[in-house]
């Protein structure tokens, strides 16, 4: 297992969407149950926008 901030993630896959995402989504911790080095592009992608998905301002939803 390893714990990494999604900054992590999102500047090894998709650095291009660092100006679309907020700090505190940015900062989130993700544990990665096999580790960084094996985590490819799709399943980081979903990481990314389940961060997301868990960071939206419920009042905007209703």
């Amino acid at each position: 297992m390893e714990t990494v901030k999604l900054l992590e993630i999102v500047m090894k896959w998709y650095p291009d969407m660092m100006p679309f995402l907020k700090q505190d989504e940015l900062d989130s911790m993700i544990v990665l149950r096999d580790g960084l080095s094996i985590l490819d592009s799709a399943d980081a992608m979903d990481i990314i926008q389940y961060s997301i998905c868990e960071h939206q301002d419920s009042a905007y939803l209703q």
